[in-house]
Order: C-alpha cells, then structure tokens, then sequence
C-alpha cells in the first residue's frame, strides 16, 4: 500500500511564493523591512564595537548559504573535509546541532545519537571522521573542541554565516537551482541577509545543474554513490553502486527521505532506473515513530535519515541507505588550495 500524499500547508505554499513573489509574500513585506533593519543594527554595533568578533587560535572555515532551507551545505562540507584531509590537514567541525534537544555544547561521539546532537553534526562526524562540538555558541563549541583535539589546524563551521561573532577565514557561499530566490528577504522571501558583491575570501558552490546566481562560482557534480543496508552502513561499510542497479528488479520498495529537498533524492532514484513508492517527510523528521506502512517491502533512506535510526529498530524489514557522491566542482580545488596558501595551511599531500 502506497503512503498517502501530504496535503499542501500554508507553509508549503510560502515556500512557493519564496520562489516567485505572491500576494502572501507581498503581505509579509513590512516584516522583511523590520528584520533588515534590525540586521542593519547588528552591523552598526559591530562596526562600532558594541559587539565583536571573537578570535580562535586556527583558521576558520564557515560553510553557509544566503538561503534557508537545504542548499546542499552538508555534502559540501563532508566533500570540504575529504580535500583538507588529502592535504595533510587536520580539521574539526562545529554545528549548532538543529533539531537537538538542548542549546548547550556537545562533543560528538561514535555513541552519541541524533536527539543529542542533531542528524547532520552526527552524520558529519561518522562519515567525515573527523571531530565534531556543537553548541548554539559556536564560539563556545569551537573552544571546547580545540580544548579536547588541540591538535586541531583548523576548523569548519557546518552553516553559521549568519553567527557574527564567529572568525572566519574563508567562506563557502552554497546555493541550489532556487538561487536567490523572489529576492526578499525573511519572511517574504528566503534571504537570511541581504546579497553583497563576492569577497576575496568567499567561495561560490553550486548545488544545482548550472549556476543559480550571477555570483561567479564552481558547479558541483553530484550522483548516487550506490546502496548498502541500514546494519553494514552503522558498521562503517561504504556504499556500492551494484547493490543500488540490483533494487531496479526489486518490486514494492519506498523512498523515504527526511530532507530539505527530497523530490531531489526520488529523482536521482528514478535516474538509476529504481521504480520506488515516495514518502516525503519535513526536514529533520525524528523518525521517533517508523513512518512506513507496516506492509512496505523495503526502504530506501537517506544518510541524514539513517543516523537516526540504529538498524535494530528496523526488525527484519530490508533498508538500504543510498549515500551521494558529491564533488564541488571543476577548478574548486585550485581555488582552496590558493585560500589554504594565504592562511598559511600550504597543501602537503597525503594518503592517509
């Protein structure tokens, strides 16, 4: 039995009219006016010295998007993280932990679980290897993570542009096909800030087939990796493209996906020739509850969905977790290595 379809909700349509402008969006105008005056303020207390930029031992890498909503900011930082560790290069990372109960810091560790920390500070941390805090001060959890790793080089802020008072060094500027949008900004459209001129330490990503702002930036390259079940992924195991091709023969699967943008996950299913039934879930969906029929033959999940579900809540339902090969893009990797150079990180390459 095929899931039922979600009924459209006001917020659904919003999201609509972020895109294009709308009587809704028109409506909400004064409140974009407030919100940029009250950014406005913000900056004239910085510029004045009421609030200030706090400072950190080793640079700072913040991954970020003018944008709400899923950009591709994730996958961009675990593909950041894979280049620094070629290079030779120590990173850890800090999050706010969206979606986690609690606002405090947190280190991430292989036992810790989505409801502590947040699904994607967790994903992070399992598939990039690397050291992650999180914390509503990223300031606070930067400090506490270089206080537990000293040996830390640097360190890489999953979202946070809009966060102030964090020091960065360079910047990923991350957009999707939705670009900038209707051009307002919250809560008639979907700017977290106003759009500025590209400085010399910002770097442009593209989520998206071809880019979707006049800002000069790198096309990501993107494609399923392949599939592995729910039990070999928590055990580390990687992700294989045969074992996805061999679901095109199995009949009554479902794609469930807990993503800011999960027609995009069904789509590149259906790209690989997979004929699944579809469940789209909110962004950061808990999974508190399985949200499958209890007749499904076999799922299909993303990363962002599988750390929160340890495969002995699955029982002896078949559940593949289908992970993405995400690359930023031709000339990304000349363009950091330049950056790295001016922070003084030169590359040293390495196959660890």
């Amino acid at each position: 039995m095929s899931p039922s379809p979600r009924r459209p909700t006001l917020a659904d349509r919003l999201q609509r009219e972020w895109l294009s402008g709308g009587p809704l969006s028109a409506a909400l105008l004064p409140l974009s006016w407030l919100y940029r005056g009250l950014l406005a303020l913000r900056s004239v207390a910085y510029r004045v010295g009421l609030q200030r930029v706090e400072t950190l031992p080793v640079p700072v890498i913040v991954v970020g998007n003018w944008i709400v909503g899923g950009a591709g900011k994730t996958p961009t930082t675990l593909a950041l993280l894979e280049l620094l560790r070629a290079r030779g290069l120590r990173a850890g990372v800090v999050s706010r932990g969206y979606g986690r109960e609690g606002d405090g810091i947190r280190l991430v560790t292989q036992v810790s679980t989505a409801r502590e920390v947040g699904d994607e500070p967790l994903l992070i941390h399992l598939r990039g290897r690397v050291p992650v805090a999180v914390g509503r001060d990223r300031v606070a959890a930067a400090r506490a993570l270089l206080a537990a790793e000293p040996g830390l080089q640097l360190l890489v802020s999953d979202d946070g542009l809009q966060h102030w008072r964090l020091p960065r060094q360079l910047s990923l500027l991350v957009f999707d096909e939705r670009g900038l949008g209707n051009g307002r900004l919250l809560p008639a459209g979907p700017l977290r800030q106003p759009p500025t001129p590209l400085a010399a330490d910002q770097l442009v990503v593209y989520n998206a087939p071809c880019p979707s702002t006049a800002l000069p930036g790198f096309v990501a390259e993107r494609r399923l990796a392949g599939a592995v079940t729910l039990a070999d992924w928590w055990a580390g195991q990687p992700a294989q493209l045969e074992t996805l091709l061999a679901l095109r023969e199995r009949p009554g699967l479902l794609a469930v996906a807990g993503v800011a943008r999960p027609q995009r996950f069904f789509g590149m299913l259906a790209d690989q020739g997979l004929r699944v039934d579809t469940l789209a879930l909110p962004d950061h969906a808990d999974f508190a509850a399985l949200p499958w029929p209890a007749d499904a033959a076999g799922v299909l999940l993303t990363e962002k969905d599988a750390v929160k579900l340890p495969p002995g809540r699955v029982g002896a339902l078949p559940v593949w977790v289908v992970a993405l090969d995400f690359a930023p893009g031709a000339g990304f990797e000349a363009a950091l290595d330049e950056q790295l150079h001016k922070l003084s990180l030169p590359a040293r390459w390495t196959t660890a």
